[in-house]
């Protein structure tokens, strides 16, 4: 029986008046306590996470404890611990504006909460987390541990107080055999509740970790270094009177001044290469449609950032005009330049103040101590230092510690506590040591925590959930999923595409002739969702991770190895569950006839890697000796199963050509992107580091990937129109792409940015027969200059806002990667409701409702960018670590051809093919120096002057010697590390000559063909494209597109195969080869 009870809410409006509500509070008998010791599991629906049986005693911490010790009790050697409803609420509304807590009903009674805080967050995740032994007791519904707020009690008595009744409650329904050791800050709550119940003791949190956890050194370490911090933070205020920075508004100001316009709300992002003086605001929600503002607004200096921190949500005041700054052009190594540099700004842009911080979105940052001769001793008492953050854009923290010595030469995590307008800098404290400066192992650790990334191992709990496949104990298809699945082993050619070495296969391919003489194309994925279950532990860890992060030298997973790397892998010969998506499509036009979605059970004929694709693609039968599949077999079926593997990669890739030729009439772009392979040794060392080349068998397997991402988009869609997970990629603003207009222009070529069609026409068009990198660069310009694509929910967007500018898709989503994107396993849930509910079926799969697929959408794409960060860094981190160790006055490798593609007042930006490197190079040193060049074209340092133009630099001397860089020059660039102790090392670039490199001839070979091969089949492409689009008028094309049919036209394939051998050998011959 519930009983209801008032609960009085008072808010306060804009205007300063309080608001008093009186909300409905419904009380429960029972509600899960989550106890092995329960005596009635039934009644308290104890299907959750439980409690260890192993621990001696139950820890309660007080509301003060969980907001300031949070990161201690995520220790896992911490266990039973028991976080009270009313704790979390009082975290929650201690940090400032975010979601309410709700309490639902469902079949099992649970408590939700959404949370937008990043402390709130960590607080969710250590309660879901099966490695951390605690969980959350609802004590607000419970009828016997609600306790009204008396009258003329403050807010903070009244929690302790029912905090203490709940752990009085809990020890009693325990049947008294559980010890219960309620942990606060509160010295009066000690002394009146310490001895009042026998079973619940009541101390302080240091006492605790001091009595129960002595040798828990890292523990008691990061308790001093939080008590010193608050201690010198109290006592700070106390004594400062000056003020550094103006005080923020209040909280109803900003929320009024949004809304009248005054004030524009975003999110600050600051620039790495000038933090000290400029930062940026990206508009956000109304501020971007409503201040009338196209641009970012430009925040100069430290003062009128007000204490805001990169990534911080904050209300901004426009400036006067007359007081607008202008963006810093100079090339600048790093902040220590900014105030030294002289150099005029570009034009005068919207400038700003920050008045308000919104949401601080503070985290775990890597610092580096100061060395010892640095360091001021202030004798035995703890010392205050500045610590320096390995992020540029971070400022400064101020720590309290007595092991700075002793940690000069390590990486080290602290977190901010407070940031007073009395302080220079944010005070903050120590948490833990990473690894040694320099070592590879610290500085990947780095990197990881730095982008907020948590790649602790699988718990317990969720390899229970695993299935088993060992030698003793095979997995092997079940009688039942037989009998529901389409089984395709016997019937398809099944085989997949993929990188070397590539243990994670989400997808395989077939293609076949069926009994009417039309084609089937099949796209068979990963079943992942038939072994992760909604809401098991497994999912919630996969939710959490959301995707697989790769870095250069090692991949962390979303989904455990027996998964990732096994049963949900499509291997070769082996059995697997699949979902499939199949096209009929017409033998000659490849016009698609009908589709259809389901489960099914493949087994792989072939793995093959992309290189062997493409050689048998080319005709080059010797590869088959790396592929193990054909080994052992005899020579006549050696043959047959030859043609026939040939055979479906040919039409795979005829597919393919036909439907990218559609996209590619539609406005599809081809952009480019640099990709680096870092090749390692048997010893893991770095061998060579090698720009990915691009294959047409890359571009074949991408298309049928594209494809099944499109009409899954659409199934989905059609069924769940308000809650499905799709990909957007929004127009680009058009002033990003000013410097690609100015770049092609010093070529002579017209980029046309109105729409994705023309600016795709004229990149095709944008070729300089003599330079293929000119094209290379225009397009990573383009590149540059895109939005983000991101996962939305269809019932948070207008229908016309769900395109893919970059695809040139109506609707597309992500499908075909479920092993390492949770989006995708997120779809797969989706598209097998959506074939439930065609065929009349009960929905079985748990779908996430509008408002929490956004939250889960915005959670993904901060993972994924995360991904795309920590892959950068890595791959730069490995540059940097293969030519740190070589003599750039000595080594041959750290002297390359290096293309200019920037101009700055005092230098250019430059490219280096091959290595895949884009860096600075200065024009102008430090000493005020410029370059001067030679009658050998030998550069060397003299006094003179740099003057700038739109497309060019020149440099003159004192003497009168001058020379000219223009946008596209070639140039010889020596390659060098700069060491840092405090950030990451850099690639340092120096231009030694103005003459192109001259590539050893072991190098000639290889890269010129690789550029033809790829050039060859862009030219064929490009012929074939328009082909179809003079056969194909504008009216079909337009009715047609909406079913994604393909129009008729000569085959692509056969093309190739017409003129490969004669095109080849002539080009080749043109090259002396």
């Amino acid at each position: 029986m519930l009983q209801k009870r008032e609960k009085v809410l008072l808010l306060r409006t804009f205007q300063g008046r309080t608001l008093r509500i009186v909300r409905e509070h419904y009380l429960r008998p029972s509600v899960p306590c989550n106890s092995p010791l329960c005596p009635q599991p039934s009644a308290c629906r104890n299907d959750g996470k439980l409690l260890s049986s192993d621990v001696t005693h139950y820890v309660i911490p007080d509301w003060k404890v969980v907001q300031d010790y949070l990161e201690i009790l995520e220790f896992p050697e911490l266990k039973g611990i028991i976080f009270m409803q009313t704790a979390c609420q009082a975290v929650q509304h201690q940090r400032g504006r975010s979601k309410r807590w709700q309490y639902m009903s469902t079949c099992c009674t649970r408590f939700i909460f959404l949370l937008c805080h990043r402390q709130y967050n960590k607080l969710r995740n250590l309660m879901k987390d099966a490695r951390h032994d605690c969980i959350l007791f609802a004590n607000e519904f419970q009828q016997y541990c609600y306790l009204p707020r008396e009258r003329g009690e403050s807010m903070e008595k009244w929690q302790t107080r029912s905090i203490y009744n709940a752990a009085v409650w809990y020890y009693h329904h325990c049947q008294d055999r559980m010890p219960i050791i309620m942990v606060t800050e509160d010295e009066e709550a000690i002394q009146q509740y310490g001895s009042e119940t026998e079973g619940v003791f009541v101390i302080s949190f240091k006492d605790y970790l001091d009595n129960f956890w002595p040798d828990l050194k890292a523990a008691h370490e990061l308790c001093n270094s939080i008590l010193q911090s608050r201690w010198e933070r109290e006592n700070e205020s106390q004594e400062s009177h000056g003020k550094e920075y103006p005080e923020h508004l209040p909280l109803e100001v900003l929320e009024a001044g949004i809304k009248s316009g005054r004030y524009i709300q975003g999110i600050l992002n600051v620039n790495k290469h000038r933090a000290q003086i400029e930062a940026f605001v990206r508009l956000q929600g109304t501020s971007s449609k409503d201040s009338g503002l196209v641009s970012d607004i430009l925040i100069h200096g430290m003062k009128a950032r007000n204490r805001s921190i990169h990534g911080d949500v904050v209300v901004v005041e426009l400036l006067p005009e007359n007081e607008w700054k202008g963006r810093t052009v100079a090339l600048c190594e790093n902040d220590s330049d900014d105030k030294a540099s002289g150099e005029s700004p570009s034009e005068p842009m919207p400038t700003g103040r920050v008045v308000g911080i919104l949401q601080k979105n503070w985290r775990d940052y890597v610092v580096t101590f100061p060395s010892k001769e640095e360091v001021q001793s202030q004798g035995k008492n703890a010392q205050k230092i500045l610590v320096t953050p390995w992020d540029y854009r971070i400022p400064k923290i101020r720590i309290s510690t007595q092991q700075a010595e002793a940690l000069q030469d390590f990486r080290v995590v602290v977190r901010i506590d407070s940031w007073e307008s009395t302080s220079l800098y944010p005070n903050g404290h120590f948490v833990r040591v990473l690894g040694r400066i320099g070592d590879l192992e610290g500085e990947i650790a780095t990197i990881l925590v730095e982008n907020s990334i948590s790649v602790v191992p699988f718990s317990e709990a969720q390899m229970c959930e695993m299935p088993v496949n060992t030698p003793e104990n095979p997995w092997k298809v079940s009688p039942e999923e037989e009998r529901e699945r389409r089984d395709l082993r016997r019937t398809h050619l099944v085989f997949s595409i993929d990188p070397k070495g590539c243990e994670d296969v989400d997808d395989t391919l077939s293609v076949r002739s069926l009994n009417n003489g039309n084609l089937e194309l099949g796209v068979h994925i990963a079943d992942v969702t038939h072994f992760v279950a909604p809401n098991s532990y497994t999912d919630i860890e996969a939710r959490t991770r959301a995707t697989t992060y790769y870095l250069a030298d090692r991949r962390y997973d979303m989904l455990p190895s027996i998964l990732s790397a096994d049963l949900c892998s499509l291997l070769g010969g082996v059995d697997r569950y699949a979902v499939s998506v199949m096209w009929e499509l017409d033998k000659t036009s490849y016009e698609i006839k009908k589709v259809w979605y389901g489960r099914t059970i493949i087994q792989s004929a072939y793995k093959l890697f992309y290189e062997a694709a493409q050689e048998l693609l080319d005709g080059n039968f010797g590869v088959v000796e790396d592929i193990p599949e054909f080994k052992g077999l005899d020579e006549k079926n050696r043959q047959t199963k030859l043609e026939e593997l040939v055979w479906a990669i040919g039409k795979l890739t005829d597919i393919a050509r036909h439907v990218r030729a559609k996209r590619d009439y539609c406005g599809a772009l081809a952009l480019e992107g640099i990709e680096v392979q870092v090749q390692l040794d048997e010893k893991k060392n770095i061998h060579d580091l090698i720009p990915k080349q691009p294959l047409e068998i890359h571009e074949t397997v991408a298309e049928c990937m594209i494809l099944a991402n499109h009409w899954v988009a659409k199934k989905i869609w059609e069924s769940f129109p308000h809650q499905a997970l799709l990909r957007q990629h929004p127009p680009p603003h058009q002033e990003f792409f000013s410097e690609l207009r100015e770049c092609a222009k010093a070529k002579g070529f017209f980029i046309d940015t109105r729409s994705n069609k023309t600016l795709a026409d004229s990149l095709d068009n944008a070729n300089d027969p003599s330079d293929p990198i000119v094209n290379r660069l225009l397009r990573s310009m383009a590149t540059q200059a895109m939005s983000n694509a991101l996962y939305f929910s269809t019932g948070s967007c207008a229908e016309e806002e769900f395109h893919h500018y970059g695809l040139a898709l109506d609707k597309y989503t992500h499908f075909t990667s479920p092993i390492r994107r949770y989006s995708d396993i997120v779809v797969h849930r989706l598209l097998m409701a959506a074939i439930s509910k065609d065929k009349k079926m009960e929905i079985k799969e748990n779908l996430f409702s509008n408002k929490d697929l956004e939250e889960l959408c915005r959670h993904i794409n901060n993972r994924n960018r995360a991904a795309q960060h920590s892959q950068k860094q890595s791959t730069e981190l490995f540059q940097c670590m293969y030519f740190k160790d070589k003599d750039p006055e000595t080594e041959e490798r750290c002297i390359s051809d290096g293309v200019i593609y920037s101009i700055r007042t005092n230098g250019v930006l430059v490219f280096i093919p091959r290595f895949g490197i884009k860096g600075a190079a200065y024009l102008k040193n430090k000493d005020g120096l410029v370059i001067a060049c030679g009658l050998d074209s030998r550069s060397e340092w003299k006094p003179g002057s740099l003057q700038r133009f739109q497309n060019k630099i020149t440099s003159t001397t004192t003497g009168g010697e001058s020379v000219t860089f223009h946008l596209f020059d070639h140039v010889t660039v020596k390659i060098s590390v700069q060491a840092s102790r405090c950030h990451t090392d850099t690639v340092r670039l120096e231009i030694i000559s103005n003459k192109p490199y001259v590539i050893p001839n072991t190098e000639i070979f290889h890269q010129s063909s690789l550029l033809l091969k790829s050039d060859l089949v862009k030219e064929v492409t490009r012929s074939v494209e328009a082909q179809l689009a003079q056969e194909v008028k504008v009216n079909i094309i337009q009715e047609e597109y909406q079913e994604y049919c393909q129009t008729k036209g000569r085959s692509l394939y056969t093309l190739l195969e017409e003129i490969r051998d004669l095109a080849l050998l002539d080009v080749s011959n043109n090259y002396g080869m």
